[in-house]
């Protein structure tokens, strides 16, 4: 099984380690506690493997389906030993992750659209969505400087107009990577200011158009029509649009990130996802997860609080990470 060939730069694959350092160190501290004085994999130390991974916010389900692949291949060595263990983990949550066809980007691409009904170029329109606090404006900043950095030009859109803070943080981000951003006053309509982004965006020959909305769950209904209609607004300007619904967690939150993700795929149809704040917690299982129970691919995840530190989700190298 050569799942684990290189594929990111030294310099990616250390902010990656670096990043996940606080889970590993967790991770391993409470398996080298349950394998201690143990030579072979038994149903002790399954037992014992089982209760960490689901502590490590790996989700019942997951874990579930890890154990009976090391339980078969238990049966199947009759003789393994704990020091094969680590191994055995990463090949095993590496082949369960490679069931699914995503996670295996390298890069920051964008997909080639086909051009508008009038002939002109499409953009690609990229609308966030998450709730308050999970880092949503930061990996919307992040991901335009990552996109501007291809060479690709990109355009904001402030359509969270429901907090003051919401619009004055994207500017902030706008500034800092040099890129336009649509606003309109607090409290204004959401799709208005979506329709007025798309709008400046195609008439600027942008690239890649980023729409902010607002963060709250609490009436799932109210999200629900709003979501809707920015999405019904934003047709009218450009074909299909929105192309991505990127919803943002906060990995440090574990098992509330699966709920989140939960609760947001039943009130609107998301396409991919952002794991945010890896780099602060030891809840990054919550990724292997996340990964495996949605069929929902992860885009992006956050390990580290600097403008480069948002990398595209590479299941290979994050299994590789995790359990070096």
């Amino acid at each position: 099984m050569s799942f684990f060939k290189k594929i990111f730069s030294s310099e990616k694959k250390e902010t990656l380690d670096k990043g996940l350092e606080k889970s590993k160190s967790s991770f391993f501290n409470k398996l080298n506690k349950a394998v201690a004085g143990k030579s072979k994999v038994d149903d002790d130390v399954l037992d014992n493997l089982e209760e960490i991974l689901v502590t490590s916010d790996v989700g019942v389900n997951t874990t579930l389906k890890v154990i009976e692949r090391i339980e078969e291949r238990v049966a199947k060595d009759k003789y393994l030993g704990t020091s094969e263990l680590n191994q055995i983990l990463r090949e095993e949550i590496a082949a369960l992750l490679s069931e699914t066809k995503s996670g295996e980007e390298t890069e920051y691409t964008i997909p080639e659209l086909p051009a508008q009904e009038d002939g002109s170029k499409t953009p690609y329109v990229l609308m966030v969505v998450g709730v308050n606090g999970v880092g949503k404006t930061t990996t919307i900043g992040k991901l335009a400087y990552q996109f501007k950095k291809k060479g690709l030009k990109v355009v904001l859109g402030a359509a969270d107009t429901f907090r003051a803070a919401a619009i004055d943080q994207l500017q902030v981000w706008a500034d800092r990577v040099d890129v336009p951003m649509i606003k309109q006053e607090m409290g204004s309509d959401p799709a208005s200011v979506a329709f007025d982004a798309l709008q400046s965006g195609v008439n600027q020959d942008a690239d890649v158009i980023i729409i902010d909305t607002a963060g709250r769950l609490h009436n799932k209904v109210n999200l629900m029509n709003e979501l809707t209609k920015v999405k019904r607004v934003m047709q009218k300007v450009v074909d299909n649009s929105p192309h991505d619904v990127l919803l943002v967690l906060d990995g440090s939150t574990g098992q509330n990130a699966f709920e989140q993700a939960k609760q947001f795929t039943a009130a609107t149809e998301v396409t991919s996802l952002a794991v945010t704040k890896l780099d602060g917690t030891a809840k990054g299982g919550v990724v292997i997860g996340i990964s495996d129970q949605f069929q929902i691919p992860v885009k992006y995840i956050g390990v580290g609080e600097g403008i480069e530190d948002l990398q595209v989700f590479n299941k290979y190298e994050f299994v590789d990470s995790f359990f070096k």
